[in-house]
């Protein structure tokens, strides 16, 4: 069996799902105003379907809150609760695109987030690393795209005055994705 792989830069028209395994969707968060915490998601999928003209795509994901990790127990179940996520009442995240935009490898992707039962425009700018077969024969494509998101405008807006000023989680949500796709 042959471990070499040619990269492209086409993707082809179609659906296309996106493969957890090759996958990471983050975040980071500033506490104290010193540091970030990272954060991700263990659990989430979604669809990408590509058409003739790029601008027509669409994109769909659902993330399953409960499936945050930021590598402590104690933090995440207070993730958990109706100071943040709210699982009982809203276990999933969503985002659907409205547009994409893209320049050579470079683009934006605008679409609609869902945090809490709250939706808001967001903007996301992306990588296209090309396309790509795997030692197996599947196609794979793979992208990557950040953003920054401002919690408070989803109602999470927990947080805890300090003595010498400033609070205890910062406002804003730098989210981070590797995504690797494959046919669906």
């Amino acid at each position: 069996m042959s471990t070499n792989t040619t990269t492209t830069t086409t993707i082809t028209a179609g659906r296309w799902a996106i493969e957890p395994a090759h996958s990471e969707i983050g975040f980071t968060v500033r506490h104290l105003g010193l540091s970030k915490v990272r954060g991700r998601f263990n659990s989430f999928g979604g669809t990408v379907d590509i058409a003739d003209h790029l601008h027509d795509s669409t994109i769909e994901v659902l993330i399953d809150l409960s499936s945050v990790d930021t590598n402590n127990d104690q933090r995440d179940g207070h993730l958990r609760s109706t100071d943040f996520f709210d699982l009982d009442t809203h276990p999933q995240m969503t985002f659907g695109s409205t547009s994409i935009e893209a320049a050579g490898s470079a683009g934006t992707i605008h679409g609609d987030l869902t945090i809490n039962g709250v939706s808001r425009a967001v903007a996301l700018n992306t990588e296209f690393h090309g396309v790509a077969a795997d030692a197996y024969g599947t196609t794979r494509a793979g992208f990557s795209a950040t953003g920054t998101i401002s919690r408070k405008d989803f109602g999470v807006d927990f947080n805890v005055p300090l003595d010498a000023g400033g609070v205890l989680i910062g406002d804003k949500v730098t989210v981070e994705l590797e995504i690797q796709i494959v046919p669906a």
